[in-house]
């Protein structure tokens, strides 16, 4: 096929996860579609938006890894945040108008004073700028269309929230927290309850699960690389599962369970496995009273 002059090489089947290190500027979706044309997917996904302000690990799913990318959006992830303080936004972000300007006479020990208060299960009220909805409709929809909305609060976790660097009037934080945790409104709560406000400045995504951003590729980098050199960095669809128990089938097992048909195995407690026969992964299974129920199942290559 041929646009405007330029061949437009085939899709092919790719199968794998790539951590890939979002730059700033770049809408998750945005990263994506170029990784995908990278790889000449015919397949992708995302594992969890970061905003076009964050940088930082955003692993990607291809072909059969997009069935299993919901165990790493549920995955605890870690944080590098940049909190500015003595400034309020619209968006609580640097992104957003500015709402109000206050002096600010914190020290480094104020700020890691404070930091504790919110370390555990706390309550978070999401921005008004956020991708959630409500009545079919992002919360930043309405917030642009200027139609207040109700927010109701939520419960998150928060099990690291560390003090690195105070450089006046910003403060550096490492972050560990469970999902649906917003960076943004931590940073306005933080202002709130030292007395000056503040927004989040900068933020880079650290960690994902067992996923770092030491192992993770620029899209620059990807851009320099020959297709040999760009699969050779895809890991493996099982990767996402590496924190469930593994179960291993024989191939008359794996025969019905690759069909969609539950499965006997002994010795096996009520949870959710990843299942495997000869090392290589079929899905993801429910098993209760020893019967292994599929719910996810991965396609051969020879059944395409």
């Amino acid at each position: 096929m041929t646009v405007h002059g330029r061949a437009h090489a085939p899709r092919r089947r790719v199968d794998g996860v790539l951590l890939l290190d979002k730059p700033a500027g770049l809408s998750s979706n945005g990263a994506l579609q170029r990784a995908k044309r990278f790889y000449r997917a015919q397949k992708a996904g995302h594992t969890g938006t970061l905003d076009p302000l964050a940088t930082g690990l955003l692993p990607l799913c291809f072909g059969e890894a997009t069935k299993f990318a919901q165990f790493s959006l549920n995955a605890a992830k870690r944080y590098t945040a940049t909190v500015h303080f003595g400034v309020t936004t619209t968006t609580g972000d640097k992104e957003g108008e500015i709402l109000a300007e206050r002096p600010v006479a914190l020290s480094a020990s104020d700020v890691a004073t404070a930091l504790p208060s919110f370390v555990g299960r706390i309550w978070q009220t999401p921005p008004a700028y956020a991708a959630l909805k409500l009545a079919g409709r992002n919360y930043y929809e309405y917030a642009r269309a200027g139609v207040v909305i109700p927010r109701v609060a939520r419960e998150v976790e928060i099990y690291r929230l560390e003090l690195l660097q105070w450089n006046a009037p910003e403060a550096l934080l490492d972050v560990g927290c469970g999902k649906g945790t917003y960076m943004r409104v931590l940073a306005e709560d933080l202002g709130t309850t030292l007395g000056c406000g503040a927004h989040l400045s900068a933020l880079c995504r650290t960690a994902t699960g067992r996923f770092v951003i030491a192992d993770a590729v620029t899209l620059a980098d990807l851009e320099l690389m020959d297709e040999c050199a760009r699969d050779g960095r895809l890991l493996p669809v099982a990767a996402l599962l590496a924190d469930l128990p593994a179960v291993t089938l024989d191939a008359s097992a794996a025969a019905l369970f690759r069909n969609g048909r539950a499965v006997q195995a002994e010795d096996v407690r009520d949870g959710v496995y990843a299942i495997f026969s000869e090392g290589d992964l079929l899905g993801v299974a429910d098993a209760t009273n020893a019967s292994i129920q599929p719910r996810r199942v991965t396609v051969a290559i020879d059944e395409e």
